[in-house]
């Protein structure tokens, strides 16, 4: 059962004064503006990272309710929030860092539990697996 996703982007001028555009090939977003000045300044556009931070934080949600699904005690409600840290390392610049935070509604699961099943999902989602060994990832978990 194999999918594909794909996504398009287009990049105008140099890197400092140019800007891209990324659309997803879903049509769920199109035309999002990435500059370098957003990407390395902080600024109010998009960048790569937010991009794989939204992509972690859906990721890890889905691994976990399949987990606590069939430990037959489905969640009833999920928020993550992913942050990345994007930096000079050396030469060039890397994600160094993504730290998973994750909050839980799951009746009949205590805390040492949850934590645990986020762990676990942490370490499986594909998005986790992608990044393993290049990005450190850290969770914070609770129940709500």
């Amino acid at each position: 059962m194999a999918t594909e996703k794909t996504a398009t982007a287009t990049w105008e001028g140099s890197l400092a004064a140019g800007r891209g555009m990324v659309d997803l090939g879903s049509g769920a977003a199109q035309n999002l503006e990435v500059t370098w000045k957003d990407r390395a300044e902080g600024g109010a556009g998009t960048s790569p990272e937010e991009l794989i931070a939204a992509a972690h934080a859906s990721c890890i949600l889905m691994a976990l309710a399949g987990a606590l699904a069939r430990a037959e005690t489905p969640p009833s409600r999920l928020e993550s929030e992913a942050r990345t840290i994007f930096d000079k390392v050396g030469e060039g610049f890397a994600i160094t860092k993504i730290a998973l935070r994750v909050r839980g509604e799951v009746d009949g699961i205590g805390e040492v539990a949850f934590r645990e099943a986020v762990e676990g999902a942490k370490e499986n989602c594909p998005v986790s697996q992608a990044l393993k060994g290049n990005v450190e990832i850290t969770v914070d978990a609770a129940l709500a």
